[in-house]
């Protein structure tokens, strides 16, 4: 069985940092590209940043891009999105995905 535990979220001032973790589980870890994504109330869901399995290429959304920073660990099977200069607007549930699973996401909540 697929499990993809996200965890690190919080409460953060803007401009703070915050690393948020995926613990995956149930398949062949790193034969696959793994990605965040996150949903706002009232939004749709959006990806956020993508690894590919060997951790040489990533992907950033233009709102993220120099912000975050998404990396892997295959010999522990965890994913992270390191987050610094947080807005307002990064408040969201974040998930981690892989092939058709989802986690069940992390709040990430940062106050003006």
């Amino acid at each position: 069985e697929v499990q993809l535990q996200a965890s690190g979220g919080g409460v953060v001032q803007a401009g703070g940092s915050l690393r948020v973790s995926c613990a995956a589980s149930g398949f062949s870890f790193d034969d696959y590209a793994i990605a965040w994504f996150r949903q706002a109330p009232g939004q749709e869901r959006e990806a956020v940043a993508v690894v590919s399995k060997g951790d040489e290429t990533t992907y950033y959304a233009d709102t993220v891009k120099g912000r975050f920073t998404i990396s892997r660990d295959n010999a522990k099977n965890m994913v992270y999105l390191e987050m610094n200069s947080l807005k307002p607007e990064d408040t969201a549930v974040y998930y981690c995905h892989v092939l058709r699973y989802w986690g069940q996401g992390t709040q990430v909540t940062v106050s003006s």
